[in-house]
């Protein structure tokens, strides 16, 4: 799974074993260390009971929420993604995203053999 941050939104990017696993397990999680012990975690989490996804940050983790209907059978299904702006309070947003990752169009230099196929790619 990875992560972009750019202003007031987060975009999860999931491969195929991240999508299979958030599947099967209900969550999908990555970390990045620091020195010092120190970690930063973000999360992909089913959720029941709620209509929207939702996100929280606490204890050096975000979490993405999503409802449980929306994700079912996502892994199998031809949906690339999802997204929610999400009210912060005093007139803010922030926008999610969670998406199938695809294999590049232009040369890459980070293992893409688990993205999916690029819809855009020519055969």
């Amino acid at each position: 799974m990875k992560i972009r941050l750019n202003g007031n939104s987060i975009r999860y990017r999931l491969s195929k074993t991240d999508l299979t696993n958030f599947g099967i397990k209900g969550f999908v999680e990555e970390k990045t260390e620091f020195v010092n012990g120190i970690s930063f975690y973000y999360r992909l989490e089913k959720k029941k009971d709620i209509e929207n996804m939702a996100a929280s940050f606490s204890n050096n983790r975000i979490t993405i929420f999503v409802p449980e209907n929306l994700a079912a059978g996502w892994a199998t299904n031809d949906k690339v993604g999802f997204e929610n702006r999400m009210d912060t309070g005093e007139g803010k947003s922030l926008l999610l995203l969670i998406e199938k990752d695809f294999v590049c169009l232009d040369p890459a230099l980070d293992d893409q053999s688990d993205n999916y196929p690029n819809p855009k790619a020519i055969s």
